[in-house]
């Protein structure tokens, strides 16, 4: 083999290496599964579904409707116009993100209820969820007293 041809198959493996390395690096550096969504995301996520307020509530409801919602597929339509994809049901979504304390809740994050999980809404702020489950459908309601108080799980941040 010719100096010329070690040189070549030289460069070639350098180069080979240099390019899995930094593909490696890359995806070292992509966004982490668990990233928060954006303050302006969890405003807009919360905006659309101030939108929906008093829509009927339907157990087992299609998510290719927006007549009726129960309270996941509220939740995954809601997130889904702002480009974050939930799984269907509250258990589900419960497995989702990241785990978060109710004394450090923000806007945005999913709130669930029961233990184990049967109900999911969206922290608004303020000790506030929007969400729906029976009448008036979607509603906003208060995790800091009452029922919702006595059935509050935990929240998760996607």
């Amino acid at each position: 083999m010719t100096n010329k041809n070690k040189f070549g198959k030289l460069m070639m493996s350098v180069t080979i290496s240099f390019s899995l390395l930094m593909g490696g690096t890359a995806v070292l550096q992509a966004t982490p599964a668990h990233a928060a969504i954006s303050s302006s995301t969890a405003s807009g996520i919360i905006a659309s579904a101030k939108h929906y307020m008093g829509t009927p509530y339907k157990f087992g409801v299609s998510t290719s409707t927006t007549r009726y919602f129960d309270c996941s597929s509220f939740t995954k339509r809601v997130f889904a116009m702002h480009g974050v994809s939930l799984p269907r049901t509250s258990k589900a979504q419960s497995k989702v993100g990241k785990y978060v304390s109710k004394s450090n809740l923000k806007p945005g994050d999913l709130v669930f209820f029961y233990s184990p999980v049967h109900h999911v809404g969206i922290y608004i702020g303020g000790g506030k969820i929007i969400h729906t489950y029976g009448k008036p459908g979607v509603t906003v309601s208060t995790i800091n007293s009452g029922w919702w108080k006595s059935h509050y799980a935990f929240a998760r941040r996607v």
